[in-house]
């Protein structure tokens, strides 16, 4: 069997890192350890990414990317968001979710940016040698010596550390869990298979004039929601910097099932399943300005089909996020309903907390070492995760058919502008920085909330601060 090569060889005692996964996640995680000097390898099972739909990452990550010199980059490919237009099946806005006020209370404005867009950007800052692609998980092992990941192509990478970055139906959390289990390790709750309740078809146009869309004119980002009014559907759009029109359909089931049910075959996922679940919407209306009266269909006919795709959104937050030498990240141990938008946000989180905690690692550490450090970010993150997994329930719940959905519409449709604020602050008040990078001024009203990784030091701070002896020094 042939071995896959590093192109980083740490002779310092830094701990090797592999990445399963390059999706936003990964390429977060991979993008920190590299500026934190810590080596590491990406491996992504597909040859040819397809990165689909919003990423929409909120004014939560302001900080992250002036930290990381990239903000004004990914400003100028995103579109200001200052609300979410609610509207109905008759082209009329019913309510306005407003966020306008979000740079003075938590520090920065919400920008809305295609899935495709945000990749691209952090694929300009990753080195490219460092990822590897057509790497499909066969197995893998791991022990006090380290951790082996094998691929069906033959090779295999070794390291000291893996990160399972590679979504909901995640290889490495399949395979860490299948090892628990055997072990009777695993919590009953993680061995179930991931439920969902709701499946989406979404996708994005070619770039199309204004005079197909009048609505791409304007400079702010034009999001609406658009709720069946005797469908179990919904369905939204959005404009984009780009001049294409993204959108999503939701199609609400009668009750919650998962991909091992007979009733979903393979066949329900595939190019001609999507083709199939464009036929039955078509004619659904959307609003785009002008007098125009638009459909779904228009949206499908300035698309590219291999980049419209139907998934299934499942919802669940794992009670295993780590085991010896490997841990996990993003959708492969909290997977939310997109309807809240805060999934890659909180990938982003994830990896900035995980990564401030691996810095802080000692010079060759071990096995103890480094559970160590994948408890204290479980235990850092977890909180969020809950009220972040509760909020995108509530956005999800909230564009059904249900009474609870309509109960919900008329709460927000009706609440005042400082309860709103109130509820928005649980969420918008966590704003984590990198520890190991100069750290930015956050002006938000509502102050940020406590982060303990913020204060972790690297090996070489430590030392220098132990020999100098003039302040404290918080290790892991």
């Amino acid at each position: 069997m042939s071995t896959t090569t590093s192109t980083l060889q740490d002779q310092n005692g830094r701990p090797k890192v592999l990445i399963a996964g390059g999706g936003l996640g990964g390429l977060t995680m991979g993008m920190l350890l590299h500026k934190a000097g810590i080596p590491f390898e990406i491996y992504e099972r597909a040859t040819d990414i397809k990165p689909l739909g919003k990423a929409q990452p909120e004014d939560t990550t302001a900080s992250f990317f002036k930290q990381c010199g990239i903000y004004d980059e990914f400003v100028s490919i995103g579109k200001y968001a200052s609300n979410i237009l609610m509207c109905t099946e008759d082209r009329k806005v019913d309510f306005t979710m407003e966020f306008a006020q979000h740079e003075t209370e938590f520090g920065a404005k919400g920008y809305m940016v295609t899935r495709p867009q945000f990749y691209g950007l952090l694929q300009r800052h990753m080195p490219k040698e460092y990822v590897h692609v057509g790497k499909k998980i066969a197995s893998m092992d791991q022990s006090d010596e380290g951790v082996v990941l094998r691929f069906t192509d033959g090779t295999e990478a070794r390291g000291d550390i893996l990160i399972g970055a590679d979504g909901a139906y995640s290889a490495v959390r399949e395979a860490l869990y299948a090892k628990l289990k055997e072990a009777n390790k695993l919590p009953p709750s993680d061995a179930l298979p991931l439920p969902f309740s709701t499946i989406c078809l979404v996708g994005q146009t070619l770039p199309i004039t204004t005079k197909e869309f009048p609505d791409l004119k304007h400079s702010q980002c034009l999001f609406r929601r658009i709720i069946g009014t005797d469908k179990m559907y919904s369905w939204s759009t959005y404009t984009t910097s780009e001049s294409t029109i993204a959108y999503f359909v939701i199609r609400f089931l009668d009750g919650e099932t998962n991909k091992e049910d007979e009733a979903f075959s393979n066949s329900d996922w595939g190019p001609d399943a999507a083709m199939a679940m464009c036929e039955e919407v078509k004619d659904f209306p959307i609003i785009g300005g002008g007098d125009q009266d638009l459909t779904l269909g228009d949206l499908f006919a300035w698309s590219s089909k291999e980049y419209i795709s139907k998934a299934s959104l499942e919802e669940k937050v794992f009670e295993t996020w780590y085991d010896g030498r490997t841990v996990l990240l993003g959708d492969a141990c909290h997977k939310f309903s997109p309807s809240g938008g805060v999934g890659a946000t909180n990938a982003i989180h994830d990896a900035i907390v995980l990564a401030n905690y691996l810095n802080g690692l000692p010079l060759n550490p071990t096995s103890k070492d480094i559970e160590a450090v994948f408890k204290a970010y479980k235990d850092e993150r977890i909180s969020w995760v809950n009220t972040a997994f509760e909020s995108s329930k509530v956005f999800r719940t909230m564009v059904g058919q249900s009474i609870t959905s309509k109960l919900i519409r008329k709460f927000f449709k009706h609440i005042p502008g400082f309860m709103m604020r109130k509820v928005e602050s649980r969420q918008f008040c966590y704003r984590p920085q990198v520890a190991f990078l100069p750290p930015v001024e956050d002006n938000g009203a509502f102050p940020r909330a406590h982060q303990p990784s913020l204060y972790i030091k690297g090996p070489q701070a430590r030392t220098q601060a132990s020999e100098s002896s003039e302040q404290p020094v918080i290790a892991v």
